[in-house]
């Protein structure tokens, strides 16, 4: 007898288990940055819905654009996604220090040519 009320035991903990492993999803999530001194300006959000799953990130890149990607999936549609870019890319012609690392008299620069 003990053996069989073990056995029932062991099986509702299974199927407790089993529940909790696949209950449906749900959450929100945000978050943002803005440092005026590192310039490091992003955020993001995201919610979910058992399969369903809506969410925006946004942030600056080092060419100075604006992106913004929208996206959603779920099981009927798939994956998604809606990219954004804004602002026109910048490059320094000279970045950093014009003596070099502890005046040694190095320097970096980038061009770019863009065909709009």
């Amino acid at each position: 007898m003990f053996k069989v009320i073990a056995l029932v035991a062991c099986l509702v903990l299974a199927v407790v288990a089993y529940e909790d492993y696949h209950a449906h999803p749900k959450y929100k999530y945000e978050y943002g940055v803005k440092d005026a001194h590192t310039g490091d300006n992003k955020e993001a959000w995201e919610h979910r819905d058992g399969d369903a799953v809506e969410g925006s990130y946004s942030l600056y890149d080092a060419d100075g654009t604006h992106r913004v990607v929208k996206y959603k999936s779920d099981k009927v549609v798939g994956f998604q996604a809606h990219v954004q870019r804004s602002g026109h890319a910048q490059h320094p012609a000279i970045y950093g220090d014009h003596h070099g690392e502890h005046g040694k008299g190095g320097e970096s620069y980038s061009n770019i040519e863009q065909h709009h």
